[in-house]
């Protein structure tokens, strides 16, 4: 750590209102015991009011509070950001060492009694995700510098209809986690628009010399939401699916990605959507068949037609 930081360290020790000593405060930062009274020398010169008691009892104090938030952390707050850090690793965040050495901060600048709340709460807090590609790290981290400096960058990229498309430039604009992987929006070159790129096709990336400039108020959240799930104004030719069965996998159901903004009604034992005849027909069935017999179609008929075909398809494929 550098100076500035253990002197920092010293004024959130100091301000928990606890008495230190010298001793004390070497052994938690890992430092002479000489140094401690050159910092607190600074300290003291740059007008902190320190008390200093000597005796058997002696040690190191403040006068009054003398840092407040948002210098200060409260321990809730502690706890909020602690928890929000184990979302973040399990989402694959890019600069995990960053934020492993931020975390060890928030621990290391609390008393003994706030270490061991602290450490009660992490340790009864779990988050579980689906792992990430481990190639993925080094691109987003690249990516995440290129979108705060905007700058350019050229990618080799790998698309879902041939083994790898030109090398083309792109200006990314936003980062996106979603459904459990990483894309970036940028303005693509090769293309002459914006468009939503899955980070781990990205077979490499490199910085180019080139700058861009962001469209004012762009947001990657919307416009890879409104790519996703297009808005249409004009209902008149969606189609209602009913569907039936038993409460835990309608919740469920109701709770997927694709359908949950089309849901119409929920009932105890029943849900009702609003779709467009295409996508009905076209990715419904799929959505459904893995629940087996936990759920029912109801309406309409030709989508029960439609299970069985695929499902007769199915079975062909195996026997065969």
């Amino acid at each position: 750590m550098s100076k500035n930081d253990h002197m920092l360290t010293i004024l959130w020790m100091l301000n928990s209102g606890e008495k230190w000593t010298a001793k004390q405060i070497s052994e938690k930062l890992e430092i002479h015991i000489r140094t401690v009274y050159r910092y607190m020398d600074a300290l003291c010169a740059s007008g902190v009011p320190i008390i200093s008691d000597t005796g058997h009892n002696g040690g190191y104090s403040l006068l009054h509070p003398f840092i407040q938030s948002p210098l200060l952390f409260s321990m809730n707050e502690k706890k909020t950001l602690l928890h929000a850090a184990q979302f973040a690793k399990e989402a694959g965040y890019p600069l995990s060492e960053a934020l492993e050495k931020a975390t060890s901060k928030l621990k290391m600048y609390s008393n003994q009694e706030q270490e061991r709340l602290l450490s009660h709460h992490v340790a009864g807090f779990g988050v579980i995700n689906r792992r990430g590609y481990p190639a993925v790290q080094p691109v987003l981290q690249e990516l995440e510098l290129a979108v705060a400096n905007e700058w350019s960058v050229e990618i080799s990229y790998r698309n879902r209809h041939e083994d790898q498309s030109p090398i083309r430039v792109i200006d990314p604009y936003g980062v996106v986690n979603w459904n459990h992987k990483w894309y970036t929006i940028a303005f693509c070159h090769l293309r002459n628009e914006i468009r939503s790129f899955r980070v781990e096709r990205m077979l490499s990336i490199t910085r180019t010399p080139f700058s861009f400039k962001r469209p004012h108020e762009f947001s990657a959240r919307t416009f890879f939401m409104k790519n996703l799930l297009p808005e249409r104004v004009d209902k008149s030719g969606f189609i209602s699916l009913i569907i039936g069965g038993r409460a835990e996998a309608l919740d469920d159901l109701c709770m997927h990605w694709y359908l949950e903004h089309h849901l119409q009604e929920r009932t105890p034992t029943q849900a009702i959507f609003l779709l467009e005849e295409e996508a009905l027909y076209k990715h419904i069935p799929y959505i459904i068949l893995p629940y087996g017999k936990s759920l029912q179609v109801i309406e309409p008929q030709n989508l029960k037609n439609k299970l069985v075909a695929v499902a007769s398809e199915l079975m062909e494929y195996y026997q065969g």
